[in-house]
């Protein structure tokens, strides 16, 4: 009878504990870093199957890392979200252009400057998500509550389930599903506005 008690009021200790963190709550804050992009250009040995004999490949990059705020209570720690790191930008734009246009041809510059309206449609879409990106990472740091640990080698593997529920909040997951529709509209729209006049002038 007396483990039986005993387990009882362990498990009646334990939300105790965790209520007693609420208190230890941060307002966390959202730092948002764009990395340098680079532009890579090749023409590979392979003919491009593409009506402007171009394409450009963009690596998007959407991270973060949390950094927690760890507080001693009776019997154990609190840990609780106080700051996030966001990546987002792009990091490289790989340019592909027919092996048969020469670099410095009229034909290899009228290709570059279409891809070059693609890179700059990427761009676009970063710096008009950005705003809404910051505050959805707020909206989902904010949303994770503290948590009790009983000792302190068990932090790791609490920042690692505050990664998990944050990258999973659905109002990041809407901005994420936002910013690759929009990468694609505005792309598409490149091509269809272009009939690729210029790089045919290249060839009269």
């Amino acid at each position: 009878m007396k483990k039986v008690l005993a387990f009882l009021l362990s498990m009646l200790a334990t939300p105790l504990l965790a209520d007693d963190c609420i208190k230890y709550k941060k307002n966390p804050s959202v730092y948002l870093d764009v990395p340098k992009y680079t532009v890579t250009i090749e023409q590979p040995d392979t003919e491009l199957d593409l009506s402007l004999h171009g394409n450009v490949a963009a690596s998007m990059i959407i991270g973060n890392s949390i950094s927690a705020d760890v507080v001693f209570i009776k019997k154990g720690f609190c840990v609780s979200v106080e700051r996030v790191d966001l990546d987002f930008g792009y990091n490289d734009f790989k340019v592909q252009i027919d092996k048969n246009y020469e670099e410095g041809s009229c034909a290899y510059d009228a290709v570059m400057m279409h891809e070059q309206k693609h890179i700059n449609a990427y761009l676009s879409v970063m710096d008009d998500f950005k705003a809404d990106l910051q505050k959805a990472a707020f909206t989902a740091a904010d949303s994770i509550m503290p948590v009790f640990i009983k000792t302190k080698s068990e932090i790791n593997n609490v920042i690692e389930k505050f990664n998990d529920d944050f990258q999973n909040h659905p109002d990041l997951l809407l901005v994420k599903q936002k910013i690759l529709a929009e990468q694609e509209i505005r792309n598409n729209k490149i091509d269809q506005d272009e009939d690729g006049a210029e790089l045919m002038k290249c060839f009269e």
